[in-house]
């Protein structure tokens, strides 16, 4: 019997295209795919629903109509800013996402499409393969909100793509275009705008016409990386939740909500 069924899931739409293949969907219509709390929480738990159900082989996580994810939604962070319960378990599902993309044994795959952000930038980005259009826009937001880059930028940007560049997109809160993400490491292959969930369909094929139990063996061996930078992540997502609470947060969300260009306070107090 099926594990993962949608019924299960309010944020998250739940596909089977074929056998073997199972589509997770970031969905929040008219919102840009947003990540809600519901969302957050569903998307930390369903890698290890996926890992319990035997009907499963390969997971694609893609986002409705078109767009992949603009990240955590306003209230999402009001909550975790004004809430110390809602900062508490949003930081425990913070690190559950990361830890369960890494620890799923299944093969995933993303098709990034128009933009990606914040816990959706975190499961994409740490999948085993990542396709993303070529002017997908790729923005680890953190920095902009006047937090720490936590979700999982320490974990796994710099051996992507180096920690020169890593500390530039990061620090700076620079757009990456997928054509250039490509170039630099930070996502597996770029297609056509057009062409993207093409292009992860196949790639689902090939994982699905493989040795199973190789690939996921191969999948745990490399992923042993990821699981050494744990500490560095961790402590990545300890300052940024500490910073929730901090008046960086404050301006960077203010100038979200305003759409104006932040005014950060001149000076860090340590």
């Amino acid at each position: 019997m099926p594990v993962v069924e949608e019924k299960n899931y309010q944020y998250l739409k739940i596909l089977r295209p074929k056998a073997g293949l199972l589509e997770v969907v970031l969905s929040n219509p008219g919102k840009l795919n947003s990540v809600t709390d519901v969302g957050h929480a569903e998307l930390a738990r369903i890698w290890q629903d996926i890992d319990r159900d035997e009907t499963v082989q390969v997971v694609l996580l893609r986002g409705d109509g078109g767009t992949y994810s603009a990240g955590g939604d306003m209230k999402l962070v009001e909550g975790i800013a004004s809430s110390w319960e809602t900062r508490m378990r949003a930081w425990k599902e913070a690190s559950d996402i990361v830890y369960n993309v890494i620890n799923c044994a299944k093969p995933t795959v993303c098709a990034m499409e128009g933009v990606s952000v914040g816990a959706g930038l975190a499961a994409g980005i740490l999948c085993d393969i990542t396709i993303a259009g070529r002017n997908t826009r790729i923005i680890d937001g953190h920095i902009r909100l006047g937090v720490a880059a936590g979700d999982h930028a320490a974990i796994v940007w710099p051996l992507l793509c180096g920690m020169a560049k890593a500390k530039y997109y990061l620090m700076l809160c620079e757009t990456l275009k997928g054509e250039e993400a490509e170039r630099l490491g930070v996502i597996s292959m770029v297609a056509d705008d057009d062409k993207v969930l093409a292009t992860a369909y196949e790639v689902c094929d090939k994982l699905l016409a493989g040795a199973q139990t190789a690939i996921r063996f191969t999948k745990h061996s490399l992923n042993n990386w990821l699981r050494m930078a744990g500490p560095t992540f961790d402590a990545s997502l300890a300052l940024e939740f500490l910073g929730f609470g901090g008046p960086e947060q404050k301006e960077g969300h203010a100038s979200l909500v305003a759409k104006r260009k932040p005014s950060f306070p001149p000076r860090a107090p340590y």
